[in-house]
């Protein structure tokens, strides 16, 4: 690995792969040199804007080729990006960028029909540190500016100017705050370095096979490790192409790999799932799809087994990571037997450990962040004084160091004295022909104190009443384990990440 930071190895990567396509975009296609280009332009107009190394940056918008080099701009000139998620609502949003203390914002215009300006404003909030909102579109409303009216304020900074300021950034500076997701309480955000970043996804791409000429769809979204790095990032160490992709729709998946050639796609078990059960799948040529990588505490054995034979995927890998650890903990290697992809996500990845202490999952390694932004009080309850990272997941070690996610900590519940983990009933009751998608929660019991309810989600055409689950698990699990409830859903509540997200279900009112 070549590349001290960031806007290193995207100055590298333009000139290794110059003409090699770096993003196609609908009809915009845009090489590596073209990138390279595009992302100094906007770093020389945040540093016109007054962005000083170390300053936040926070980019609110969807997959996008604007999205890419505005982020990239951003740190190129020394700041340290903060990426906000797409599905926040205004108050949400203005929650980070004040607990950030941006300075600037990168803001999309109206996307799936709610203008982001507008929710922002309307959340009344107060950021004193927030000097300017820029608009990723033709026009912004007053007060803030137009993308194209953004970069043309740098045109009075010169390529020795930002390249003299992203020289100075050293391996140890943060090149990004990531925010939690906050599926269990306010978001706090994991502060990752440029080393931390680059020595991760160079790993990432290694042990997956990534590789120069790749197609890759990225579905997953920017906002999120999986999609900004696992993605952006690691097409850029080896010369893949991105596909951004800005909404998750399976119609619109199998039509861009079709169109596309495209070669690798990685996303949660639901992605791949929803593309092998397509009614119309045969109707679009996937055979150029080579690589795909899953990770999730459930990742049925069926689904490993039918990418392979259904859409001969040579590559079918799962991995484990979260932001505390710059994304990626544990991987499998290619040529892992089957089995061990669906129920582990594979080893520590080089130069790291994992061990496990009363249940709990601890990482120790180069990957874990530097702290919460801000925070001494949580990341000294979050890490160790000796290194360790408390993960908050409860899972266990197999004899070759493969690592299986049994549950969030948080999640867990206790029947009868029995400690329940939803993790582990939800992989027994996915193994039933009928169920597509399932979430397990603990809901109060007054004999047992609690018991467990399940949320599912029936296969196409399936049917299927919860006294039926319900008697099949009796015969499936231990006792303790077998849900008491079971409630049919269309779909389960998710986060942008992929995450169930068990509080919304916790509040559901029943039958709702």
């Amino acid at each position: 690995m070549d590349w001290c930071s960031v806007p290193e190895l995207v100055w590298s990567s333009a000139e290794r792969y110059a003409e090699r396509e770096a993003v196609a975009e609908g009809r915009t296609r845009v090489s590596y040199a073209e990138l390279g280009e595009r992302v100094e332009r906007a770093a020389a107009a945040c540093m016109a804007a007054g962005v000083e190394p170390g300053d936040r940056v926070a980019v609110w918008a969807p997959n996008t080729l604007d999205w890419i080099v505005s982020a990239l701009g951003a740190v190129s000139a020394g700041a340290v990006l903060v990426p906000l998620n797409t599905r926040f609502k205004g108050t949400e949003a203005a929650y980070v960028l004040a607990r950030s203390r941006a300075k600037l914002l990168f803001i999309t215009g109206t996307f799936l029909g709610t203008s982001y300006v507008a929710s922002l404003r309307r959340s009344g909030a107060e950021l004193p540190d927030l000097e300017q909102v820029v608009v990723l579109a033709d026009s912004a409303p007053e007060d803030y500016r137009a993308w194209k009216d953004f970069l043309a304020g740098g045109d009075g900074v010169t390529s020795r100017e930002v390249r003299a300021r992203a020289a100075s950034l050293t391996p140890g500076d943060p090149s990004d705050i990531i925010f939690t997701s906050g599926t269990t309480g306010s978001p706090k955000g994991a502060v990752i370095t440029h080393a931390q970043t680059l020595r991760c996804y160079d790993t990432w791409s290694e042990l997956a096979g990534l590789r120069e000429g790749d197609r890759y769809l990225i579905v997953n979204p920017f906002f999120h490790t999986f999609g900004y790095k696992a993605g952006i990032i690691a097409c850029l160490t080896r010369g893949a192409t991105m596909i951004p992709q800005p909404v998750f729709n399976v119609d619109t998946v199998l039509a861009n790999i079709a169109a596309e050639r495209v070669s690798v796609l990685p996303g949660p078990p639901t992605l791949h799932q929803s593309l092998l059960d397509h009614p119309q799948r045969g109707a679009y040529d996937l055979s150029a799809l080579r690589l795909v990588v899953t990770g999730a505490a459930v990742v049925p054995l069926q689904l490993v087994e039918r990418l392979r034979t259904e859409l001969n995927v040579s590559t079918v890998l799962t991995a484990y990571g979260l932001s505390e650890a710059s994304g990626i903990v544990t991987m499998c290697r290619r040529g892992d037997p089957p089995g061990v992809i669906a129920s582990t996500s594979g080893r520590a990845i080089p130069g790291t450990e994992v061990r496990i202490e009363a249940g709990e999952v601890l990482v120790r390694g180069y990957n874990v962040m530097r702290g919460y932004f801000e925070d001494p009080e949580e990341t000294a309850k979050a890490i160790t004084e000796d290194g360790w990272l408390r993960t908050g997941d409860v899972g266990v070690l197999d004899e070759e160091g493969n690592l299986r996610i049994t549950d969030r900590i948080k999640d867990m519940f206790i029947v009868g004295g029995f400690n329940a983990y939803p993790a582990e009933i939800e992989q027994l009751l996915g193994l039933h022909p009928a169920v597509a998608d399932v979430a397990v929660i603990g809901v109060p019991d007054a004999r047992l104190g609690e018991v467990g309810k399940a949320y599912v989600v029936r296969r196409r055409g399936a049917e299927l009443a919860g006294e039926e689950l319900i008697a099949w698990a009796r015969r499936e699990m231990a006792n303790y384990k077998v849900p008491r409830g079971v409630e049919f859903v269309a779909e389960l509540p998710r986060n942008a990440s992929g995450k169930v997200l068990k509080r919304t279900l916790r509040v559901r009112r029943p039958d709702a």
